[in-house]
């Protein structure tokens, strides 16, 4: 398939996924990254969202915030967010693409904040919405963040980009007898405990039926296949099935 089957979606990119071996952001990495945004939503004419994470500076949960409090830590972890979007957002524009960076912890100097109809407005004017701080308040995952701001801005579904190239029943660098699932519904995911999206996440999806799609990011090409509706990664969503049927042999 060559044409976008869908009109507007929300990628979730985690931190981690901003980093390589060396850097706590990757040139490399947030080059590519940028270029594939530019292709779909420039390209392709897909209204794009896009919710980054901190992991790769700093997280609330890390052992970097080892005797913290939760609260100051996890609000560390939300400027870490904003960093990458801003690295992410230079990137982008460079290429040619106009983005909004909108943050839901007021910083007027560096971001727009967070309103939901301006984000929409900027998403039909066919700009690259990057959405920073998580949602703003302590206790709250970017996974989370994401499921709701995909709802709020009307999105299709949700991107889930990863390292790896869909959901296994088991760790696949650690175990090479891991299993890839082509689907697999949100009841699967909370039942096997499948690594996804946190639980508050994923039961934001089930009760809105708002599918996810987790997929290899960083492999060049691959965010146009998904946005195309080639076979690859795995989907999450609300029909019956079950894991031994979806699984990838």
């Amino acid at each position: 398939m060559s044409e976008a089957q869908y009109r507007r979606l929300l990628l979730k990119v985690s931190g981690e996924a901003f980093a390589d071996v060396d850097n706590s952001i990757s040139p490399r990495v947030v080059a590519s990254l940028a270029s594939q945004l530019v292709d779909v939503a420039g390209g392709l004419g897909v209204e794009m969202g896009v919710v980054v994470g901190g992991g790769n500076i700093f997280r609330g949960t890390s052992p970097q915030a080892a005797g913290m409090d939760r609260s100051s830590a996890d609000n560390m972890g939300m400027l870490a967010t904003v960093i990458n979007a801003l690295a992410l957002s230079d990137a982008v524009e460079k290429r040619g693409l106009e983005t909004r960076v909108q943050s839901a912890v007021n910083m007027e100097a560096l971001a727009e904040p967070y309103i939901r109809r301006r984000a929409i407005r900027h998403l039909e004017k066919g700009r690259l919405v990057i959405f920073a701080a998580g949602l703003g308040a302590p206790y709250f995952s970017t996974d989370t963040a994401a499921a709701q701001r995909a709802l709020e801005i009307g999105a299709e579904a949700i991107l889930k980009g990863t390292k790896v190239d869909g959901v296994y029943d088991r760790d696949p660098k650690k175990d090479p007898a891991a299993r890839r699932f082509r689907s697999v519904t949100y009841h699967e995911v909370q039942l096997a405990s499948l690594k996804v999206m946190d639980e508050t996440a994923i039961s934001l999806c089930k009760d809105n039926d708002l599918p996810i799609l987790v997929f290899e990011l960083l492999v060049e090409g691959n965010l146009r296949r998904v946005v195309c509706g080639e076979p690859i990664g795995t989907l999450v969503h609300g029909a019956a099935a079950h894991l031994d049927q979806a699984e990838i042999p």
